[in-house]
């Protein structure tokens, strides 16, 4: 089905069965598959393949040579009917690809709103990305990896399958990320490892002043007080009691398996 009122280019092929809403522009020579469906005013440049069952929601501007919803790289894949799934007001630049996910996962790749991702960004099967993320040129992400809100990893950095990234966590260029990052934290290197809070962006997102502080104090028992992570997570439950916002540390480390990076 597509609504009238979107702009298809003569060249572009959109295979019957595509659901394509209203307002959609899609420039020339893309190809859309038969179970494809693309939300209101979002945007395809030109040169781009979107395939598989795959939704892509509203405002989405996806530039050229970009490819969605692809079959995924791991080699246990059978053609299976895994997805993507693909939120809001994202930009998605060039040379950009997504890969849907395996039985092996959640069967989805899934991607939130008002993400960034720069050119040649790969993000593999069972990917789930959060909201408001940036993730410059030539970031690589392993398959089955997760990465909260407000996350920023710099351009050349790849990350390990199955490592969790943090919200509001930034990584720096060039870095190969073996093990969990946890919230609020900077982390630079091969191996990544910490080099302090990342004070500036909770700043200019409105974190309170007690907030930080409070930040900071569970950055201390995690990386300064000689605790095991058992004794830290009792600490930083504690701390939660009177600083609700520890409790993503406190989550965080529930749910990490490959370790936290030291």
């Amino acid at each position: 089905m597509i609504n009238q009122s979107a702009i298809i280019h003569p060249s572009s092929i959109i295979e019957k069965g595509a659901i394509i809403h209203d307002d959609v522009y899609i420039g020339p020579f893309c190809f859309i598959g038969a179970q494809v469906e693309i939300g209101a005013r979002t945007v395809l440049k030109s040169h781009i393949v979107i395939n598989g069952i795959t939704q892509i929601g509203e405002n989405n501007q996806i530039y050229q040579f970009a490819s969605l919803g692809e079959i995924n790289q791991d080699l246990k894949y059978a053609k299976e009917p895994t997805r993507i799934e693909i939120g809001h007001y994202n930009k998605i630049r060039e040379n950009v690809t997504i890969h849907r996910g395996t039985i092996q996962g959640k069967q989805i790749t899934k991607i939130g709103s008002g993400n960034l991702f720069m050119i040649n960004v790969h993000i593999a099967h069972d990917c789930i990305i959060g909201d408001h993320c940036v993730m410059a040129n030539n970031v690589t992400l392993g398959g089955h990896v997760r990465v909260d809100d407000h996350a920023i990893i710099g351009g050349m950095t790849a990350v390990h399958q199955f490592c969790l990234i943090g919200t509001h966590v930034m990584i720096g260029g060039c870095s190969g990320v073996v093990q969990d990052i946890p919230p609020f934290i900077i982390a630079q290197g091969n191996h990544a490892t910490p080099f302090g809070l990342n004070i500036e962006g909770l700043k200019r997102r409105g974190f309170s002043r007690s907030s930080v502080h409070a930040i900071r104090d569970a950055y201390k028992i995690l990386y300064r007080s000689n605790k095991t992570i058992e004794s830290a997570k009792m600490a930083l439950k504690i701390l939660a009691i009177e600083h609700p916002i520890i409790n993503k540390f406190v989550d965080f480390l529930i749910h990490s398996q490959r370790g936290i990076i030291r």
